[in-house]
């Protein structure tokens, strides 16, 4: 391979004296002309020497993987150390990803786009960028998913010439916006969003500024816990720094250059094969929605905020014979006055994270896929918002519906090829995202996310039910991390955590389980708590016939009587798995709220208050009728399954013996399913039928008023898929909202 030289381009610190920002247009352009990464057309160093090459990969990841495990040790915040919510990665001196480690697998490309946003504003002249410094960022229109996710990015120098990148991030407790919490839900303009960090120099000399120290002291609520997050990231990138100039000084700094180069365009070769040998080339159409219950807070949000809408993505996944690989949001509804939008960094980074898990799934993961990869993002919707300050600080809220579609497209197109093993009826929304803030158990202000909602159930599989209490979206690798380490953070301690029973979609194989948890406030007069998750929508559908998994709802007791429950040791609450008979409600006093606006403001809480926290578990795969009896009775044995919906959902009799275990009856089974699908017969219409019912109410705009304002957006954004949607109810072409 030929590195290409600019003579002609100013004194910089890029390879042999160029601009960075040379080198960076000069990548685009041969990638531009010749569709493969830095114009490569042969691995010359793999071709030669695959066993160097291999050796060459693994030593440069287990860099990374050894930053991370250290840093993930030396951390005190329990986001990080609990759960692993950080990663660390390698880049070119363009900003494009080598090779990362494992954790939050969504930071492949949002620390590129960073890297590249300063080379594009021209870093290298002002403020300048030198062997020691060290830049922060959180602000997602540059390059991250939202500013609760912070990136330390610093220059990795040989020999007085700049030779890539060292990057990581760890997801903060707070971020010091007016409301607490890392990802608060009240914001509705950029202003709001909390400590802003626009790719800043924040230290020199490998130490960090005086002046940014002292800012951090009064930027947000917890200060101890953000110094050491930015310590822990600094720690880590210093590793990674170390791990690249040992391969130097061992194979050369040729050798290196050449290996960076080709490891990604090997990248972006394997994805395409990859594409060409699991799927089935054509267009995928997944839909998915989320319903934000702001209507309830007029007078606590502006107008234009304080209403009911609905998000619409409307994904499609267009897979080529040749590999070609093409994502888009055509059709998106539009931004909106909350903090759930999403730029295009933060859409990039949700793509990211569910390749790594399906396309992807081993540890050559770089920046060769995003260049295999076509994404259509419309220009203000709310994937890539026209309004530049608009809030954006809890973007999953919207992501992770919006890519839900993924795993269903994909697992459609792996049926298709026989890869069965390979197939999932989706992820859930990682709900309920428990937040608050207010004095905490030291006397101080605080504020707190509980991440234990990284164990939610995952989605059933083509040949299995999914896993309980398992993981979530955005990082396979979590854990919901021990009720010790939150309950030293947050002044609230936990009555009870099991499973929670039909939290899971049913299917022939049903998702995994969620869980629930009963927190009561304690040691602190107050303290407002956030619930967030869909509680009028489902935000995904199961697969292959399988149901979704429930919809949430939001649940406190106030005004108790614990206090007095718990000086006399009498009875309290430790379960609220069936709201027909809550515990919640038969062993407390006080005044019950229970309601699906499970996205609302901060509610105020005072001690000895409960409040419910319901984690959701996975869709389900298949025909219910066609689960295995047996493993509806392990179900009911179990406690997953309430013995009610044992009949009615799956057609299944059973009763309880003298010792109380769940027998099958499997000649009254047999005749109960028989039954119900004679009655599916009979209840049954032709489907022309019913699109004629349903095409009576589109030509009437017989919509509430939340699906009208979200289709209306739609068509208004996208006339293709204005176009689209009246070709499908064969409306007029001047049809319109």
């Amino acid at each position: 391979m030929t590195i290409m030289t600019d003579t002609t381009a100013s004194a910089g610190i890029g390879w042999n004296g160029r601009t960075l920002r040379s080198m960076l247009e000069e990548s685009e352009r041969l990638f531009a002309e010749t569709g493969r990464y830095y114009g490569i057309e042969r691995l010359t160093l793999k071709e030669e020497d695959p066993i160097r090459y291999e050796k060459l990969f693994s030593r440069l990841r287990g860099g990374m993987v050894n930053a991370r495990e250290t840093a993930l040790n030396i951390s005190a915040s329990p986001i990080v150390r609990e759960i692993g919510e950080l990663c660390f990665a390698l880049y070119t001196p363009e900003g494009d990803s080598i090779t990362l480690s494992t954790g939050i697998m969504v930071h492949v490309h949002t620390m590129s786009d960073a890297i590249k946003w300063m080379i594009r504003n021209n870093y290298e002249e002002n403020p300048g960028i030198e062997d020691g410094d060290i830049f922060c960022n959180n602000d997602a229109f540059i390059g991250d998913v939202h500013n609760a996710d912070v990136q330390d990015i610093l220059p990795i120098f040989w020999e007085g010439e700049l030779i890539g990148w060292a990057a990581g991030v760890t997801h903060v407790i707070d971020v010091g916006a007016p409301l607490p919490s890392g990802m608060p839900m009240g914001p509705i303009h950029r202003y709001e969003d909390g400590f802003m960090l626009s790719a800043q120099k924040v230290g020199s000399k490998n130490r960090l500024h005086r002046d940014y120290v002292l800012r951090c002291q009064t930027a947000v609520r917890l200060p101890f816990y953000w110094m050491l997050d930015q310590q822990t990231r600094i720690a880590g990138c210093q590793m990674i720094k170390e791990a690249v100039h040992r391969v130097i000084r061992e194979e050369g700094i040729e050798t290196y250059k050449r290996f960076i180069r080709e490891v990604i365009e090997d990248g972006r070769r394997s994805f395409v094969q990859r594409v060409r040998e699991l799927t089935i080339p054509g267009t995928y159409s997944v839909p998915s929605f989320m319903d934000v219950t702001f209507g309830g807070e007029a007078g606590r949000l502006p107008p234009e905020a304080a209403k009911d809408t609905l998000m619409h993505a409307p994904l499609t996944v267009e897979i080529g014979s040749k590999g070609e690989f093409k994502v888009s949001f055509e059709g998106a509804s539009k931004w909106g006055y909350h903090s759930f939008n999403a730029p295009p960094s933060a859409m990039q980074g949700g793509l990211w994270v569910l390749l790594t898990q399906t396309l992807v799934p081993n540890d050559k993961v770089n920046d060769g896929a995003y260049f295999a990869i076509q994404n259509n993002l419309p220009y203000g919707s709310w994937a890539n918002p026209d309004n530049k300050f608009c809030s954006v600080s809890i973007a999953w809220v919207y992501l992770i519906p919006g890519y839900s579609g993924i795993f269903r497209a994909l697992s459609m197109a792996y049926v298709g090829r026989g890869y069965l093993e390979e197939v999932i009826a989706g992820y859930p929304g990682t709900w309920n995202m428990t937040q608050g803030g207010g004095p905490n158990h030291y006397g101080q202000p605080g504020a707190w996310t509980n991440f234990e909602m990284s164990s939610c159930g995952t989605s059933a599989r083509y040949v299995m039910d999914g896993e309980d209490t398992c993981a979530a979206m955005w990082n396979p690798e979590g854990d919901m991390g021990d009720v010790e380490a939150w309950e030293i953070l947050e002044p609230l301690l936990y009555l009870s955590r099991r499973i929670r029973p039909n939290s899971f979609g049913p299917g022939k194989f049903r998702g995994g389980s969620g869980f629930e948890s009963i927190r009561m406030v304690y040691n602190t007069p107050t303290q407002v708590l956030y619930n967030l998750g869909e509680g009028n929508v489902f935000l995904g559908t199961g697969l292959f016939g399988g149901y979704p998994a429930f919809a949430g709802y939001r649940q406190s007791v106030k005004h108790t009587d614990m206090a007095r429950r718990i000086a006399h040791q009498l009875p309290y609450p430790i379960s609220d798995e069936d709201p027909e008979n809550s515990q919640m409600v038969a062993h407390v006093e006080g005044v019950l709220e229970r309601d699906k606006r499970t996205i609302h403001l901060p509610d105020p809480h005072a001690e000895y208050d409960l409040y419910l926290s319901v984690l959701r578990g996975g869709n389900g795969l298949g025909d219910v009728l066609e689960r295995d009896p047996a493993a509806v009775v392990r179900d009911l044995n179990e406690g997953y399954l309430l013995p009610r919906f044992a009949a009615s959902t799956y057609g299944v009799v059973a009763f309880q013996n003298a010792a109380g275990e769940w027998e099958l009856d499997a000649e009254a089974t047999e005749e109960r399913r028989a039954a119900m699908r004679r009655e599916r017969i009979e209840q049954s219409i032709p489907v022309d039928e019913w699109m004629a019912q349903q095409r009576t109410r589109v030509v009437q705009k017989n919509f509430i008023e939340p699906v009208r304002q979200m289709y209306q957006e739609s068509m208004s954004l996208s006339p293709t898929w204005a176009a689209h949607f009246r070709s499908f109810w064969g409306l007029d072409d001047d049809w319109s909202l």
